[in-house]
């Protein structure tokens, strides 16, 4: 009796290349997923909720960004928070968000009066040309933001 699907052994280093084969096209589905969920609904929800329902202004921050990043694997950033860092007026927090990045929020500093400078450089990745924002929470209770949009001509993510 002939069946239409016959049983054959696979070696050993055939079947463990079949499964890493796998495991990569199921990694590659979730990093499409999370590029395609990149919303700019979430930084406006983490900004309000930083904010607290008080009203952020602008002004008091400086960027340090480039206005066209050639590669967007390693994009310089860097802000200074304008204020005199006293006991009574300091910079406590500044949070840094990418607004098309799939996961927005990129990093968040702290300070105190010791800091002596409310002021951070960094390096980020991006995946195409978006906004970089920063909010800077005061010690008074006051929120502070700016915004600068960096074009990317190449993708920090491999496109």
């Amino acid at each position: 009796m002939k069946t239409l699907i016959e049983m054959k052994a696979i070696p050993r280093r055939e079947f463990v290349k079949l499964m890493g084969i796998g495991v990569v096209s199921v990694g590659s589905l979730s990093l499409l997923s999370e590029v395609a969920r990149a919303d700019t609904n979430d930084v406006n929800s983490a900004m309000s909720k930083i904010a607290g329902g008080k009203k952020i202004q602008s002004g008091k921050i400086t960027l340090d960004l480039p206005q066209i990043a050639e590669n967007g694997n390693t994009v310089p950033v860097g802000f200074t928070v304008d204020s005199p860092m006293t006991d009574n007026d300091y910079v406590k927090t500044v949070h840094l968000f990418s607004d098309k990045n799939p996961r927005h929020e990129v990093a968040s500093f702290h300070f105190s009066p010791a800091s002596g400078k409310a002021s951070a450089s960094t390096r980020m990745r991006m995946i195409k040309t978006q906004n970089v924002i920063v909010v800077a929470e005061m010690s008074n209770g006051s929120v502070y933001s700016g915004k600068k949009e960096v074009k990317v001509t190449i993708g920090g993510c491999g496109g």
